[in-house]
């Protein structure tokens, strides 16, 4: 009989250890999107759709079909329609060449920004990548949608940009993806060659995405319907 009353006692701690944790989860989510409601500019959005924008990283390159992170964002995201506009090679000056067609014409309610890889590697001034990202955000943000601007940094590599995203994100109002390569480059078992990630790299940039921009997706929510 005492064993019996001890495993009772112990389920019914764990219950309640389960259930302060979730309330501490719940409070802090809270708190978060709270300030999300002031610091992102757009958080009303009416757009519909989550518009991915970038290069190869974005294009999927060095995955197979249903591999890129797009894919994987998609089913965490769903119902959210999520569109894939991504071109490998492809710098900033390119990208804002069509950036009317593939994503503002596109009704966005959320664009994500994954640029200056390949303006490094082509060592373009660094002041021209951080001018052209600044007119991506403005259009997209006159065009009335949220903008996640990623943070092209993984360690030392583009560690001269990581504080002027930041600062760029901090100026616009926009949610910022922290270090999306980040663990990636330097894991062999997560790349498919030198640059691009694999399956599984994309799988982890999915979650990266995912997390930095869902708490505002669920305010945008709420703020819609208010109205």
């Amino acid at each position: 009989m005492v064993v019996k009353k001890s495993k009772a006692h112990n389920k019914k701690q764990k219950k309640r250890i389960f259930i302060y944790n979730f309330t501490i989860c719940i409070l802090i989510f809270t708190f978060f999107s709270g300030c999300i409601a002031q610091d992102i500019t757009n958080i009303d959005s009416k757009g519909k759709n989550v518009i991915c924008f970038g290069d190869s990283i974005t294009a999927g390159e060095g995955a197979g079909p249903g591999e890129a992170y797009t894919v994987y964002l998609a089913k965490k995201l769903a119902p959210y329609p999520v569109i894939r506009s991504g071109v490998d090679g492809e710098i900033t000056t390119e990208a804002l060449e069509r950036i009317q067609s593939d994503v503002l014409d596109k009704d966005p309610l959320l664009v994500i920004i994954e640029y200056g890889g390949n303006d490094f590697l082509r060592k373009i001034p660094l002041e021209k990548t951080l001018e052209n990202l600044e007119k991506m955000i403005k259009f997209c943000q006159r065009k009335g949608a949220m903008v996640a601007l990623c943070e092209m940094r993984a360690g030392i590599i583009m560690k001269e940009y990581s504080p002027l995203y930041r600062k760029l994100a901090r100026k616009y109002k926009t949610i910022v993806v922290s270090n999306l390569l980040s663990g990636i480059w330097s894991n062999p078992k997560l790349l498919s060659d030198v640059v691009h990630p694999n399956a599984q790299g994309y799988e982890l940039i999915a979650t990266k995405v995912y997390w930095a921009i869902k708490p505002a997706l669920l305010k945008n929510q709420i703020e819609r319907n208010k109205t």
